[in-house]
């Protein structure tokens, strides 16, 4: 099932409805992570090194769906941890659904073609398969062999089952443009969509030596769209973001458009950077200074060029600046030339690390529960 206009109509009404109310700051992308545990360790991940009791968290059907609701934005992205690992996925997928909002399931793969039957097709869901290359590429960034062909043939078995299917790709220093180019010649003759975004330097992730600095991140997808001139690749992502990533846009994180909801709660500001929690989206809404994020603004943000920041401020741009969008129809990304003026970071604040406190955190409510639990039982027995 090709995903349909349908999404893509609903989206446009939902952000022209937001400028006529003269909203500054809404949701695009509720990013729900009902879990962190994965069934893989790859290299460039910020979150498999929590400590095993938090990997075995679970966020309840009940608290996915409220999020949903208390958030009220149009799609819901899905990553993790690995979701099809959570034993109530198609019941959190289907509740989804059934309030007429999208679903990007974001998954490995590798539990796909086991787990198909847990969910219906529906012009409402959409698989996105993390493909990161071609095999030896892949199957090196996830740090297992055999990674590749299992995801390629779970794809193919959710097609033939007729169920939309895009992939995801993370870009790492390393990555050659040619190789990237053939990487989405395939995607083509697959027949997918691609989500393609530039990873972000987690400051956990095991590797730290190969995430990309603005500037060549700009220089290898000027290289990239330069060799799809004419391919007609399928990109799932608006026209500016791409132009973006060419350095022909001098776009500025919202870091409120992909909001996310996790185990440990309402997270701030984004899905990437996790700075503190609340526990209601209108408190992380009211009480998050938007204002002390983004490149230019915090040295964790400096190099950060991700979808999630980026992809709702072209969205919005797309939405304000129609003629603009509509020239890339007729031109296509431009390749060559200079670039937009690059954003300073002379004024940045110095990064805060947080990380140790929320997990100390964490693990002392979960040591409470374990306590009080017996002692719960003792009394109603």
């Amino acid at each position: 099932m090709p995903v349909p206009f349908l999404k893509e109509i609903k989206l446009g009404t939902y952000l022209i409805k937001q400028k006529l109310l003269g909203n500054k700051r809404y949701p695009l992308v509720l990013m729900l992570e009902p879990l962190f545990r994965c069934n893989l360790a790859c290299a460039g991940c910020g979150k498999i090194d929590y400590p095993a009791p938090i990997l075995n968290r679970r966020m309840t059907v009940e608290e996915c769906l409220q999020a949903v609701d208390e958030c009220g934005a149009p799609m819901v992205a899905i990553p993790g941890g690995e979701p099809l690992i959570h034993k109530e996925i198609g019941e959190i997928v289907a509740g989804i659904i059934e309030r007429k909002v999208f679903v990007s399931l974001c998954t490995n793969a590798l539990l796909l073609e086991k787990k198909l039957h847990l969910f219906k097709p529906s012009p409402y869901l959409f698989f996105s398969v993390h493909l990161d290359g071609l095999k030896d590429h892949h199957d090196k960034a996830v740090c297992q062999d055999g990674v590749f062909d299992k995801a390629v043939s779970a794809i193919k078995a959710a097609r033939a089952a007729g169920f939309a299917v895009n992939v995801n790709a993370t870009i790492f220093d390393g990555h050659s443009a040619e190789d990237i180019a053939g990487y989405l010649d395939f995607c083509k003759e697959l027949g997918v969509g691609v989500s393609i975004s530039p990873g972000y330097a987690y400051e956990r992730a095991p590797d730290q030596q190969h995430f990309l600095a603005r500037k060549k991140t700009k220089e290898l997808f000027r290289k990239v769209f330069a060799l799809g001139k004419g391919k007609k690749w399928n990109f799932v992502h608006s026209p500016l973001f791409l132009d973006f990533l060419a350095g022909n846009q001098e776009h500025h994180c919202t870091p409120w458009g992909m909001p996310t909801r996790n185990i440990f709660g309402w997270q701030k500001p984004c899905y990437l950077l996790g700075e503190g929690y609340t526990k209601t989206y209108k408190e992380l809404m009211e009480t998050t200074d938007w204002d002390s994020y983004g490149t230019g603004k915090y040295e964790k943000c400096a190099n950060c060029m991700a979808h999630c920041g980026y992809e709702p401020t072209a969205a919005d741009q797309m939405i304000s600046h129609p003629l603009k969008a509509l020239k890339f129809a007729f031109t296509g990304i431009r390749t060559d030339g200079p670039m937009a003026p690059e954003i300073s970071l002379a004024n940045q604040r110095p990064a805060e690390f947080v990380f140790a406190k929320h997990v100390e955190h964490e693990m002392e409510s979960i040591e409470k529960k374990a306590k009080e639990r017996p002692q719960t039982l003792t009394a109603a027995e």
